[in-house]
């Protein structure tokens, strides 16, 4: 049913975390620590109320990285840095994708509100490398974090996209809705795929748990 949707693609961007890699690894817990870490040296603050203000960052802002920048005029190079240094052992090369992601005819490209160096070192573990005409992270955007109309419009200014060819592989529904309103195919990949809502997923074309087969069918 989704491949007649798809014949008009040539550009394919996909997110990265809980994207190009199923959220049951937790890979982001431990960004998580390391972010709830970095608030509570900044801010001064305990465990629980940095790790709230972490969270209401991301809620608020897209990334806790806004959220820091705009209250705290943190420095996002040290923190990118600071944050993406943990442990991809937990990242298993994936065969199976890494082949249905090189089927797909024309560009594809990755678009993280990580670091683009933190997302090339995930493709690697999870055997993706190679397969990516370009790799975005969150600097190349000016730091502005999806789901900001401007960040997209950056990212994509840069990859020089037609989003009316494109199609946007994303875990957060919230970054979807400017994609969709520029005129990409938008699926939503993980979980939370499973259990749609019809009115909060109205910019939602397709949904999945399995990005390896849904790429298959197509």
């Amino acid at each position: 049913m989704a491949h007649e949707h798809f014949q008009h693609v040539d550009t394919w961007v996909f997110d990265l975390d809980n994207t190009l890699y199923h959220p049951r690894v937790r890979l982001f817990d431990q960004i998580d620590v390391k972010m709830t870490d970095f608030v509570m040296r900044v801010t001064g603050a305990d465990r629980a109320e940095s790790d709230r203000l972490r969270r209401d960052y991301w809620l608020t802002y897209g990334t806790t990285l806004a959220g820091l920048m705009a209250h705290h005029a943190v420095d996002p190079v040290p923190y990118l840095v600071e944050v993406h240094d943990i442990d991809f052992s937990v990242l298993e090369p994936d065969p199976e994708l890494r082949d249905a992601i090189l089927a797909l005819k024309g560009r594809r490209i990755v678009y993280t509100n990580g670091s683009a160096p933190y997302a090339r070192k995930v493709l690697e573990a999870r055997g993706l490398e190679g397969l990516f005409e370009a790799v975005y992270g969150v600097e190349d955007a000016g730091y502005r974090p999806k789901p900001q109309a401007e960040a997209f419009e950056t990212v994509f200014g840069l990859a020089g996209l037609d989003p009316s060819r494109a199609a946007m592989f994303e875990d957060d529904l919230r970054n979807l809705k400017v994609p969709h309103a520029l005129g990409m195919r938008t699926v939503l990949v993980g979980p939370e795929a499973e259990t749609p809502d019809p009115e909060s997923h109205a910019h939602v074309h397709h949904r999945t748990d399995d990005l390896a087969g849904f790429l298959r069918g197509l």
